[in-house]
């Protein structure tokens, strides 16, 4: 696999930790399910520059897919979850 394309929707490289890569393993989800999840994911900031991206894929049945991600200079994924759910802000 992979660990680097670029990213269209933000103009930067996208890189996978391995830490990423192992969570995608673990949870059956693809690299071209990864790369639509950065390309047409809705982005949720935490504190800048970290963040959630998230998207529902209508395949699965472990939804939401959500890539905590920090997006400096490159889109870094640290990890790849399933079944994510967002919290209100306090």
């Amino acid at each position: 696999m992979s660990d680097v394309f670029e990213s269209a929707r933000f103009g930067k490289k996208v890189w996978l930790t391995n830490h990423a890569i192992e969570s995608m393993a673990k949870r059956n989800v693809t690299l071209p399910e990864v790369k639509r999840l950065i390309e047409e994911g809705s982005y949720r900031a935490q504190h800048e520059p970290h963040g959630w991206i998230f998207h529902h894929f209508e395949s699965r049945s472990d939804n939401l897919v959500c890539a905590a991600v920090s997006t400096e200079q490159a889109i870094i994924v640290k990890t790849v979850m399933v079944n994510w759910q967002q919290r209100e802000e306090s």
